[in-house]
């Protein structure tokens, strides 16, 4: 029984440590980053706040119901039975229940629900900003780590090259049909490829560093990522920048954001020029109470009780007259508010009109040095190729051969940035839209 369990348990371990080396895809490194990150939690605990003031100014309607109980004890003068003052002592105890409804407030409480209820929704939207803002950086480092592996690979992959040109010297140095000093230029060009395979590694590192951070994860040394299905030219469709800005304005979380702005802001004007009218609330009270004065014989506890309830029905009208013009600069504050919502939309649609152009024009530039890379690339190729045959042939000196080698490396080094700079901006164009 004990050997079938450490057989089960062994197996759940190694599945856990096979899943927890499985690579990344781009998705769940997004969903791992909303769900961790500290600003994201924050504002759904902002949204939760002004969820619950739009639900308190909406229940700001119904009556208030409210009970009281009052004991007294007087020591000295008291009032008695003949309603003139005497040196006794008294007590009296007074309970009642009361409710009170406000009839009319110049449509207040209406223009309040109105107001509270745009903040919620621009809470949410500003949660939805910050998400879009989470995906976009995650996106943007989970393509430099895709890029920074492709130029890790590139730089491995010519070191070997030239690790393959030592063997094959190596060999004829021993055989007695090459000078060993013409060794000393390849191994230097070994040491300065390898130098370049650490930097890019580090810079891998440090790449997948970010990414974690942009997680918030622990550690980042087992972290590694799979790149996405998609991230082919025939897949990848560039979109105009007009249309994505027809699109955004009318989706965007940060222009539904500042629109519910205004929204609140405008009901807050509404709400606070209703201090101009009157106000009328209808009060309901229902009490009785207990008299006890000293010397003098009182009725018992529970028929003061019984006999002395009374019910009290009144109309309270408030009516402002001269308040030191504080409903008015008030609302002149919130008039302010409102033109100040307004600028905020303008510029919010600015700067995302802005975002858009730029994503574009830089994802046609990316595009234009992918395709000359990739023209640049066949040519390079093909020079490389030469150019080690006349080596091979001894018409060429290893100069040469390391010259054309480092303009491959260079180039097929551009043709990776180009293509994933060209990835992340129609990502972004596909983001903002």
């Amino acid at each position: 029984m004990k050997t079938k369990v450490y057989l089960i348990f062994g197996a759940l371990l190694i599945t856990t440590l096979i899943s927890a080396q499985k690579p990344w895809t781009l998705q769940q490194c997004v969903d791992t980053a909303l769900a961790n990150n500290r600003n994201v939690k924050q504002q759904a605990l902002t949204k939760k706040t002004r969820e619950i003031s739009y639900q308190q100014a909406r229940q700001n309607l119904l009556p208030d119901l409210n009970a009281s109980a009052v004991q007294n004890w007087n020591f000295g003068r008291s009032l008695n039975v003949d309603n003139a003052y005497q040196n006794t002592n008294s007590s009296q105890t007074s309970v009642g229940i009361g409710s009170n409804l406000l009839l009319f407030d110049g449509l207040k409480m209406k223009y309040n629900i109105e107001a509270r209820k745009a903040d919620m929704y621009a809470s949410e939207s500003d949660l939805e900003k910050i998400k879009q803002d989470i995906t976009m950086s995650v996106a943007a480092g989970f393509l430099q780590v895709l890029l920074n592996k492709e130029l890790m690979q590139i730089s491995t992959s010519q070191l070997e090259l030239t690790k393959t040109k030592i063997e094959q010297r190596n060999g004829l140095v021993a055989a007695g049909k090459l000078a060993e000093g013409e060794m000393y230029e390849l191994l230097a060009q070994e040491a300065k490829e390898n130098q370049s395979r650490i930097q890019a590694e580090n810079a891998l590192k440090l790449s997948l560093l970010d990414l974690a951070q942009f997680l918030e994860l622990d550690r980042f040394e087992s972290l590694d990522i799979v790149a996405p299905d998609n991230l082919s030219v025939t897949e990848l469709q560039l979109l105009s920048a007009e249309a994505v800005y027809e699109s955004a304005i009318t989706h965007r979380a940060e222009i539904k954001g500042a629109e519910y702005r205004l929204k609140s802001n405008e009901s807050n004007v509404m709400a606070t020029k209703a201090d101009f009218y009157p106000t009328l609330n209808l009060n309901a009270q229902y009490g009785t109470g207990y008299y006890n004065l000293s010397g003098v014989p009182n009725k018992s506890f529970s028929t003061q009780f019984s006999e002395n309830m009374s019910t009290v029905l009144s109309l309270n009208l408030r009516v402002p007259i001269f308040n030191k013009f504080d409903v008015r600069n008030r609302v002149h504050t919130a008039q302010i508010n409102v033109e100040s919502s307004k600028l905020s939309i303008v510029n919010a649609k600015l700067e995302l009109k802005k975002s858009i152009q730029q994503a574009y024009y830089n994802a046609l530039g990316a595009r234009s040095r992918w395709d000359a890379a990739v023209k640049s690339e066949t040519a390079s190729r093909e020079a490389y190729r030469f150019t080690n045959q006349k080596f091979e042939a001894g018409r060429a000196t290893l100069y040469e051969l390391y010259q054309a080698k480092s303009n491959l490396t260079q180039v097929l080094s551009e043709q990776a940035q180009a293509k994933y700079e060209y990835f992340f901006r129609t990502k972004i164009l596909e983001l903002l839209k």
